[in-house]
C-alpha cells in the first residue's frame, strides 16, 4: 500500500502493554505514514531480554488492531535478527570504528566513558563490551517537529556501547541496522528518544546508510507526578477496547484539537487531513 518514497515503522518494546504515551506516538507515526501515502511498519524490539515480558507483545499487537492502526507487511523482531548485528559490528571493526572495551560498569560509573581503552587495552585487560568511537564535532540535524537540534556527543555521549558485557547488542546498533534493513526513510517516536538521534546518525554513517528524516513528538506526562508515562513508572494500559476515546486522548496528547467524530475509521480518515496539513512532506 503506498508509495516506496515513505516507509515509516513503530517499533515497541514488549515490557508490557502500550499506555497513552505509547499510544500517541503509535498514533503520530502511523498518521504520518498514511498522510504520505506510504508505508508502516511493524518492529518489536525484544533484544533487551531482562526486560522483555512474555506475550507482550501480542498484547501491543492487539491494542494496535483495536485502534485501527493496522501495519504494512509481516511484523519484525529484534530477537531473530542477531546474524545482522553481528554483520555490522564486523563491518565497523574492520574500519576501525568500533573498540574493544575492557572497563566494569562501576569503573565508568555509567557516565560518559573517559575514554580508558580508546587507544587500546590495558595491560591484563580482556574485551567486555564493543564501543564507537565517536568522531569529533557537532552533529547537526533538523527534527520536523522540535526544529534544527545540535549535539557534540563526543563531549555529551562520549564513545557509546554497541554490544554489551553480557552479550546483548545495543539499543543504538540494533535501530539504525534494522531501520537500514527494512529501507526505513521516515522515523516518528517520542522525544525520550531525541538525545539519540546524533548517536545513530553517526552509526549510519559508518555503516553506508541512509539517514531517515526524525520527527520526535512531545512526551506525555503523568499529572500527578510530571514524569514521563513509562512502563518502569508504572503507567496503566491503554483501554483500546474504547478505541475512539483512547484515540481522541492521543490526539489531544498531541497537541490538536478535538475532531468531530463519532466513529473509529471516521476518527483517523479527518485526523490523517490534519496531520497532512500540519507536516507535509515535499
Amino acid at each position: 500500500m503506498g508509495a516506496p518514497s515513505y516507509i515509516g515503522r513503530f517499533a515497541p518494546s514488549p515490557s508490557g502493554p502500550l499506555h497513552a504515551g505509547s499510544i500517541a506516538t503509535a498514533l503520530a507515526s502511523w498518521l504520518d505514514a498514511r498522510a504520505a501515502n506510504g508505508r508502516w511498519l511493524l518492529r518489536i524490539e525484544d533484544i533487551d531480554i531482562p526486560r522483555t515480558v512474555a506475550g507482550a507483545d501480542r498484547i501491543i499487537m492487539q491494542q494496535l488492531q483495536d485502534l485501527g492502526l493496522h501495519w504494512d507487511g509481516e511484523p519484525v523482531w529484534q530477537s531473530r535478527r542477531h546474524e545482522r548485528y553481528a554483520d555490522a559490528l564486523t563491518h565497523l571493526q574492520a574500519s576501525h570504528a568500533v573498540y574493544g572495551c575492557g572497563c566494569t560498569r562501576r569503573e565508568t560509573g555509567g557516565g560518559i566513558y573517559s575514554g580508558t581503552c580508546r587507544q587500546g587495552l590495558p595491560p591484563g585487560r580482556t574485551t567486555r563490551a564493543w564501543r564507537f568511537r565517536v568522531p569529533s564535532g557537532i552533529e547537526t540535524f533538523e527534527d520536523r517537529w522540535q526544529g534544527i537540534q545540535q549535539q557534540d556527543v563526543e563531549r555529551e555521549a562520549g564513545d557509546f556501547i554497541l554490544r554489551r558485557a553480557d552479550g546483548l547488542w545495543a539499543y543504538q546498533l540494533a535501530v539504525v541496522v534494522d531501520d537500514g534493513a527494512q529501507g526505513i526513510t521516515h522515523i516518528v517516536r517520542g522525544a525520550d528518544l531525541l538525545d539519540s538521534t546524533a548517536r545513530q546518525r553517526m552509526l549510519c554513517r559508518a555503516l553506508g546508510l541512509p539517514l531517515p528524516a526524525m520527527l520526535h513528538t512531545p512526551l506525555v506526562l503523568d499529572p500527578a507526578s510530571g514524569l514521563k508515562l513509562s512502563k518502569q513508572n508504572h503507567a496503566p494500559a491503554a483501554n483500546t477496547g474504547q478505541a475512539l476515546e483512547t484515540l481522541r486522548q492521543a490526539w489531544h496528547d498531541l497537541g490538536f484539537a478535538p475532531l468531530p467524530a463519532s466513529r473509529r475509521d471516521t476518527f483517523l480518515a479527518t485526523a490523517i487531513l490534519h496531520w497532512q496539513a500540519r507536516f507535509p512532506l515535499s
